[in-house]
């Protein structure tokens, strides 16, 4: 494995899937916050989360660059096609399995079950996100898409 390509690359992307997220969500084309939902797990703290949830956020994003380094090593193949594809399947993952079952392990979310409370801040995601606006599962996708193509696109193979 390529780890400096890993480390690089995986930083990059996870920079533009991050700037892009933000600026859905600057624009108004979603209300979903990785970072925060991510710190909120953490601490109660509005301002200390969103630095809490960057960093979390930014080391998961190098650990999927490793996972993506994995696939393509075990290909022996790279390209933006295939990274943006596994981006795809990933963000897919994220929407449809992970964000309906966050509010049973998040504990400041409601849930769909469990309104809100003075501990429970975080509306809960729902199927897709779609709790969070019509476009986010459009921009999730689209983001994972990034992420992948630029880790498919600029990641080297190993001795390659």
């Amino acid at each position: 494995m390529n780890f400096p390509s890993i480390f690089l690359w995986g930083f990059v992307a996870t920079v533009f899937l991050t700037t892009l997220m933000a600026a859905g969500q600057g624009l108004g084309w979603s209300r979903m916050s990785l970072p925060f939902m991510l710190g909120t797990l953490f601490t109660a703290d509005r301002h200390l989360a969103m630095v809490i949830g960057f960093i979390f956020h930014f080391v998961n994003g190098w650990l999927f660059a490793l996972f993506y380094a994995l696939v393509f090593e075990d290909l022996h193949l790279t390209g933006w096609w295939l990274g943006a594809g596994i981006g795809v399947m990933q963000g897919l993952t994220v929407l449809i399995a992970l964000m309906p079952i966050l509010p049973a392990v998040h504990p400041r979310m409601a849930s769909e079950s469990r309104g809100p409370e003075p501990t429970h801040a975080l509306e809960p995601p729902g199927f897709m996100a779609l709790n969070y606006g019509r476009q986010t599962p459009l921009l999730t996708l689209a983001a994972h898409a990034v992420y992948g193509a630029i880790l498919g696109g600029f990641y080297r193979l190993a001795g390659g």
